[in-house]
């Protein structure tokens, strides 16, 4: 940076975008956006090292139930899988990996973690205030990015009593490695992804496992397999293999995308996941316990090979019921059943019900967002471009959600993004915002086609569905069909305003 003259103030660093997040959105963003040749940005990440997600969860088993050759970038494929299905561990270390190759490292500002965004009329600029190390420090650019992704606020509920219990307690996303779990008597509240993975892992070690279940989850074997060296090997010295993986991964999860919006093509499933039941769960009022009251993929659909084998073990125990209420050290589930424990694991999942990261950013009223969504739903059109929020995107917004892999999605919406960005800049754009009219038009073609999809008719609550009842998260169509409105960027449905704020107001 260069130094200011004597008695003259240094010109604050304006920079044409930042990017707020440096896991998969942030650093896809980040590369696709040097490939461009669009330059003049930086990325500020809240921890030390790349990964969000992946960096953040480390519990015994964690991994991924999108095969592998999907869940990496088109543009990084990888030969060093061990697994069909990566585990948490593999994952981190490619994304580290992909940072260090595409030379992202030296572009973020690690330990920088965003407290407010707000956009500035008068300069047509985001002002982004950052905490630093206890520091506080002001960031400006032309356009953001946010990247933060919808999984990174655990959630952990407000319970009668909580505040009572003396044993050790934490969320699956704040593992605590270093407390001892053998011998101890455990309670697992949740049974969603995180859950079903975990509590395999630590259910031999325990004394005793009482596993919460308000809702049972539709749980599928997982065709997993371990990939010995000669495998990799070989994908190493012939891409082709990976290549031809990939779409025929692809070519499943679009057979899964279309029984979704499809209900009555996923009966047969269902039926066939019953009958599976019978084999796994020889105990009949557990089969009765698990067997899920909803359509297949209403909600997330998990994958296991290990979970039900778990649940049957001597030392475990599924109650049916949510946990409502703690007394010292005892858990009370909503049917009266009580149990002295020494631990609670929460398996309660992520706050997804409206994008976390609208707690810090601010519209151009002033009206910070999740206050905006308190009432309403959140919108965006294509995802990405939200109502009154100038110059700014956000990747994997609402009403995005296709089942496949996250780092498919977020390459296509970049692509998007990215072109829109490069418009900004080319054009000489002083503020864009989606065109209230578009935005309208689009989500009620959105909410009207997600009617009849397994989300939306499926006969579950989800976190799919808000406070408001309304489908704020999914697509309801293929993704095929996103990818071609994410084809291109059509300044058409924005309102644009050009040259410097200052002289708008002159005008």
């Amino acid at each position: 940076m260069a130094k200011a003259k004597q008695g003259v103030a240094a010109e604050p660093r304006i920079y044409d975008t930042l990017i707020v997040g440096a896991g998969i959105s942030g650093l896809c963003a980040a590369i696709k956006m040097k490939t461009a040749g669009y330059h003049d940005f930086r990325i500020i990440e809240k921890a030390q090292r790349v990964g969000g997600t992946w960096r953040e969860n480390t519990y015994p088993g964690c991994g991924c139930d999108v095969p592998s050759s999907l869940y990496s970038f088109s543009f990084a494929p990888s030969s060093k899988w061990s697994h069909l299905f990566a585990r948490q561990p593999e994952i981190l270390s490619y994304l580290e990996e992909v940072s260090a190759d595409f030379g992202i490292n030296e572009l973020i500002d690690f330990g920088t973690e965003l407290d407010n965004a707000r956009w500035d009329e008068n300069q047509a600029l985001w002002v982004l205030d950052t905490s630093v190390g206890g520091n506080k420090a002001q960031i400006l650019a032309r356009s953001v990015v946010f990247a933060t992704g919808p999984i990174t606020e655990a959630q952990i509920p407000a319970l009668p009593g909580l505040e009572t219990f003396k044993g050790e307690m934490f969320h699956s996303a704040k593992w605590n490695h270093d407390y001892d779990l053998t011998g101890k008597r455990v309670a697992v509240i949740g049974t969603g992804a995180s859950a079903i993975q975990f509590v395999p892992q630590i259910q031999p070690k325990v004394k005793e496992l009482h596993v919460f279940q308000r809702t049972a989850p539709w749980v599928l074997p997982k065709p997993d397999m371990n990939l010995g060296d000669t495998s990799k090997q070989l994908i190493d010295k012939l891409p082709v293999i990976q290549q031809v993986w990939r779409q025929t991964v692809a070519q499943s999860l679009n057979a899964i995308n279309f029984g979704l919006r499809n209900p009555a093509a996923l009966k047969p499933v269902s039926a066939a996941a019953r009958q599976l039941l019978r084999v796994q769960v020889k105990d009949r009022a557990l089969r009765k316990a698990v067997t899920p009251d909803f359509t297949l993929g209403c909600k997330r659909i998990l994958f296991a090979n290990n979970y039900y084998p778990a649940l049957q073990a001597d030392n475990a125990n599924l109650i049916p019921h949510g946990l409502v209420a703690v007394d010292g050290n005892t858990v009370i589930a909503a049917n009266g059943e009580r149990h002295e424990v020494d631990v609670i694991i929460w398996g309660t999942g992520f706050e997804v019900s409206h994008p976390p990261i609208g707690r810090r950013v601010m519209n151009a009223r002033g009206e910070r967002l999740s206050e905006v969504w308190k009432n309403s739903s959140p919108e965006a059109f294509l995802g990405a471009a939200l109502k009154d929020v100038p110059n700014a995107f956000l990747v994997l917004g609402p009403n995005v959600l296709v089942y496949d892999s996250f780092i498919s999605l977020a390459e296509a919406q970049l692509d998007y993004i990215i072109d829109g960005l490069k418009t900004i800049k080319a054009r000489g754009i002083s503020r864009l915002t989606v065109n209230p009219t578009v935005l309208a038009r689009h989500n009620a073609r959105v909410q009207k086609h997600l009617k009849t999809t397994v989300f939306n008719s499926g006969g579950c609550k989800s976190y799919y569905l808000d406070q408001n009842g309304r489908n704020f998260a999914a697509w309801p169509w293929s993704l095929k069909a996103l990818r071609q409105r994410l084809s291109s960027f059509n300044l058409a449905d924005y309102d644009v305003h050009y040259g410097s704020a200052q002289k708008r107001t002159a005008a």
